[in-house]
């Protein structure tokens, strides 16, 4: 007899049809669709379950996350601790949160924000590069392995990179730092800041006034983490201020992003809706199915998540 595993599934993936769940190492239910037993089920597999739905899941072995960040399950306070949670590794996230990271800024180096408004304004505006990218030194908080990608894509196009981990990470090309000693001196050489830190509550609300005085006069912050990482409202004050000269954002504490934020209207922010990597349905499956197989051998489940430190 099969092990029964059960999906919640992400708003995306709701168009997808049972058969693409089907699979020889484990029986799929999907959690609003298939009636199910909740003693009977051995693995969860989701996204951000509402507080108290797993401890109500008793056999559980194992728990897989669909997304990188874990942080929608360890905020539940009855997260069954003893029960191992897995974080997805898709290759195609870094992939894609590379190309978002190059793309914007390639876009803030390019000035492209200021021949948008020119053609709205039907203006024909020139503007001269003031650097090269070669000059331009592009910070990443979080060189894990997204972060590392990053660095490397943004190397092909001669940006200088550095990053800061809460411990020592070496990547090729990067000037490391780590630990809180040695922030100030990470911030104070990133012309842009690109975030890209798991959501624990060491870094819960990292983004904010004090760290932005920290950061150069005039430089962009990229932030494709969490929205908890950031305080909105220290972010547009120092827009306002002028000591930062914009921002990308791809996350945010509420999301949807609320129609009455003043995020949806500042001039100097860039906000898209929580794309800059997407999971894939195809290639998140093959993973789940290659946990639940190590598990059912008895064999090391991968990228278990340490729950105190929460990555």
């Amino acid at each position: 007899m099969k092990p029964q595993a059960l999906f919640l599934l992400p708003p995306g993936w709701n168009a997808l049809g049972a058969d693409s769940f089907s699979s020889a190492v484990y029986d799929a239910l999907l959690e609003g669709r298939d009636r199910y037993a909740p003693e009977a089920i051995d693995y969860f597999v989701g996204f951000r379950p509402p507080p108290g739905f797993l401890k109500s899941l008793p056999k559980l072995k194992a728990v897989i996350s669909l997304g990188a960040g874990v942080d929608g399950f360890l905020q539940d306070p009855d997260y069954p601790k003893a029960v191992p949670l897995v974080r997805s590794v898709d290759p195609n996230l870094a992939i894609q949160m590379g190309e978002y990271v190059v793309m914007h800024a390639l876009m803030i180096h390019r000035h492209q924000r200021f021949f948008d408004a020119a053609q709205a304004e039907h203006q024909w505006r020139q503007r001269m590069l003031t650097r090269n990218a070669a000059d331009i030194r592009v910070g990443i908080l979080g060189l894990g392995t997204i972060g590392a990608h990053i660095a490397a894509k943004l190397q092909a196009f001669d940006f200088q990179t550095l990053g800061w981990s809460r411990s020592r990470k070496e990547a090729p090309g990067v000037k490391s730092f780590a630990g809180a000693g040695e922030l100030p001196a990470f911030l104070s050489q990133c012309d842009i800041l690109v975030c890209v830190l798991p959501l624990t509550p060491d870094t819960r609300g990292i983004l904010n006034s004090a760290l932005f005085a920290q950061l150069p006069q005039g430089a962009y912050v990229i932030n494709v983490a969490r929205g908890a990482h950031l305080i909105e409202a220290d972010l547009i004050a120092a827009l306002d201020s002028g000591h930062l000269a914009g921002a990308v954002l791809d996350v945010f504490q509420t999301e949807p992003l609320p129609p009455d934020s003043p995020i949806w209207r500042h001039p100097k922010i860039t906000a898209t809706p929580h794309i800059a990597g997407i999971t894939e349905p195809r290639s998140a499956l093959a993973y789940v199915e290659d946990c639940i197989r190590r598990a059912e051998a008895g064999q090391p489940l991968p990228n278990v998540v340490n729950v105190a430190r929460g990555y």
